[in-house]
């Protein structure tokens, strides 16, 4: 009996076999209770044993998907139990049908908001969208407990649209369109499993990188080519809105195609990795993302820049690890004319060789660079191969340790000196005289 009007509803409850079959499905689901608890703290401690092995990102998601899914099992098992049971009795249940459709209902619930929160990052619109699911599925229990769903689902058969030469009902389109969103919530998912082994594995970055993208649109292209002949909707049929959409992404969406374009061409020709230290106008760090729109740069005060990647494209840049991650420092330093020259170019040299970031190969070289008003001007370049660390620590431990050298060694820095003459001596001479006396 699915008719839930008022009358009939308390024509029914009035029943003796109704109030025992309402305290038989309390009981069941009370013990269903129980029993899923029990099951749970088992399959948790299970889970940490298991996490500390490192289980698979597939065995973790089916198990934890199962967690979920005991309290509905357990209670759809016990009450077809009862209904059995009851039968035997010879009493017919009138409303363990509809507590059963309430489990199944509440376990699509369970497991679609986890399979959601697995594919998607905590985002706004996705509690919405769960909102909306739950919604939906609650509804159409409601609608099959009044015994109406198939009235709605055959008015929603017999309504229908003209898309090019093929007739589509709004039941074939609503159907078509959660095969899709299911489709592409796998496709997500799997493509997501398919990545971390990828980048688990020995070969390129970058290629690692496209391999990961590639694989993501063609599972989701090969999702939607399977599901949506599966629920009538022939292919062609798209082909009129398919080819408008592709004229309005082609004026409207210019400059995301390109930089789409561009972040590929930026990952096969490995012109930019990430890790590597680049230059782009003002903007100088380290790159620690290339996505399909834009390039992440981490500066070194920690300031990190979108860069769309038609800009990396069409602009020039200076990628300090392209062929050799090493790079050329150089330190000016001024000694007075007095000093000893190939002394202080030795210190210079010695003062680099102490710091652990300064290559040894090529070593670090001091030269003659000028001749100053103060001093002669010399030079210290040296070679470091992580440039990603930043260079004004290095410096700075660099000049103390020549300072402390220089001093030892008495080679002084020279600071500007300026010499004042004054001509007409005497009458500075008798001035003073004059200041003496008053």
């Amino acid at each position: 009996m699915n008719d839930l009007s008022f009358d009939a509803l308390v024509q029914l409850l009035s029943r003796d076999s109704t109030r025992l079959e309402l305290a038989v499905i309390a009981l069941y689901l009370v013990v269903g209770g129980f029993i899923a608890r029990y099951v749970l703290r088992r399959q948790e401690a299970e889970s940490e044993a298991a996490t500390a092995e490192n289980i698979s990102p597939a065995m973790r998601f089916g198990r934890e998907g199962l967690q979920r899914l005991i309290f509905p099992l357990t209670g759809i098992a016990l009450l077809a139990i009862a209904r059995v049971t009851f039968g035997l009795f010879g009493h017919a249940p009138a409303l363990m049908h509809l507590v059963i459709a309430m489990l199944v209902a509440m376990g699509v619930i369970r497991l679609i908001v986890y399979a959601l929160r697995q594919v998607f990052s905590p985002a706004g619109w996705l509690s919405t969208f769960e909102f909306f699911i739950a919604l939906t599925i609650w509804t159409a229990w409601v609608m099959h407990a009044m015994d109406i769903l198939p009235e709605v689902i055959g008015w929603l058969d017999s309504h229908q649209i003209v898309l090019g030469k093929q007739k589509l009902s709004l039941w074939a389109l609503i159907q078509g369109g959660a095969w899709v969103l299911v489709t592409l919530i796998a496709s997500i998912w799997i493509s997501g499993s398919v990545e971390r082994k990828l980048m688990r594995s020995p070969i390129d970055s970058n290629l690692r990188i496209v391999l990961a993208r590639l694989a993501k649109v063609a599972l989701m292209l090969l999702g939607l080519m399977i599901t949506l002949p599966l629920v009538g909707i022939d292919l062609t049929a798209l082909s009129v809105f398919g080819g408008a959409l592709g004229v309005g992404l082609g004026f409207g969406l210019q400059k995301i195609m390109a930089n789409y374009v561009s972040g590929f061409i930026l990952l096969l020709d490995r012109s930019i990795r990430i890790g590597d230290l680049i230059s782009v106008g003002t903007d100088r760090g380290q790159v620690t993302q290339i996505t399909t729109r834009y390039t992440v740069v981490h500066s070194l005060s920690g300031i990190e820049s979108i860069i769309p990647n038609e800009t990396l494209i069409s602009s020039v840049v200076q990628n300090e690890g392209l062929s050799d991650r090493q790079v050329r420092l150089a330190i000016s330093v001024q000694v007075g004319y007095r000093d000893d020259v190939p002394k202080a170019l030795a210190v210079l040299e010695a003062a680099a060789r102490s710091q652990p970031r300064v290559a040894e190969s090529p070593p670090p070289s001091a030269a003659l660079h000028s001749f100053g008003d103060s001093g002669i001007n010399l030079e210290l370049g040296f070679w470091i191969a992580d440039p990603e660390s930043g260079s004004l620590a290095l410096r700075s431990a660099i000049q103390l340790e020549i300072l402390q050298r220089f001093r030892a060694e008495g080679i002084e820095i020279p600071f500007p000196q300026r010499e004042l003459r004054v001509l007409g001596d005497v009458s500075v001479q008798s001035s003073v005289a004059d200041d003496k006396h008053t």
